[in-house]
């Protein structure tokens, strides 16, 4: 077979690829919410990783599945291997091919309530420096994805606060992370967020599910019920 002939995947913009990314997560999270496990969503998961490095590096998909070990070319002209996971403790590459591979990266797609579904980077690095960190089995390199790899993060309440609602005895306030908390005289609530937030959504009339029909984010519906608690008290204090 010429290279011409075996020329199976398009040249892509980065629009295109921007835009393909968008709906593969549009429809990862699609089977989510018809109750599909993310583990069985791997072909899925896959493709959302490779679109994922393709964006981040400029790059293209490679003209063929797993050509050679790698799956995308960058804009630097580097054969990436790119592997993803969603609750895998590891992930392995083929030996044989690995001297093909410039540069390797892995992706673990999460799946919470607050955020919803986000892409995170595990690893990012050359080739050779990723093969020190793996061990060789039944001709697979394989790279164990530590329990404890989720960046560290910062207490939420050093950031700035960019809205907030009062309602009852308590407020509802959105950081400029996205992050949305429940606030007792100035104090952090441990509840679950979306818990408190369905009542008053749907005593507001607000609908917990999107377009799509798939149920909001924390903090999609919490930007919405703080939006719609100011606006309702902005009427009320209008008539008085």
């Amino acid at each position: 077979m010429t290279p011409e002939a075996g020329d199976t995947r398009p040249t892509l913009t980065q629009v295109q690829i921007i835009q393909s990314l968008a709906e593969a997560l549009a429809w990862f999270e699609k089977e989510l919410s018809w109750g599909v496990a993310p583990a069985e969503l791997n072909h899925l998961t896959g493709r959302i990783g490779e679109l994922y490095a393709a964006m981040i590096t400029r790059g293209q998909m490679a003209l063929e599945t797993n050509q050679r070990g790698y799956d995308v070319v960058s804009s630097a002209n580097e054969r990436i291997s790119v592997k993803t996971i969603t609750t895998s403790s590891q992930v392995s590459f083929n030996a044989s091919t690995f001297e093909f591979v410039d540069r390797v990266m892995v992706f673990r797609v999460n799946v919470d309530e607050e955020n919803g579904i986000s892409v995170e980077e595990l690893l990012d690095e050359s080739a050779d420096a990723a093969k020190d960190r793996m061990r060789l089995s039944a001709g697979n390199y394989i790279y164990p994805i530590a329990q404890g790899s989720r960046r560290e993060k910062r207490p939420v309440d050093d950031l700035r606060v960019t809205a907030r609602a009062s309602y009852s005895n308590f407020e509802i306030v959105r950081y400029e992370s996205g992050a949305i908390r429940i606030l007792r005289e100035g104090v952090i609530q441990p509840v679950v967020v979306k818990d408190v937030l369905r009542p008053i959504a749907a005593e507001l009339g607000i609908n917990v599910l999107n377009s799509r029909s798939e149920t909001k984010n924390t903090q999609i519906l919490g930007a919405e019920v703080i939006r719609a608690i100011n606006l309702r008290n902005s009427r009320s204090e209008a008539q008085e």
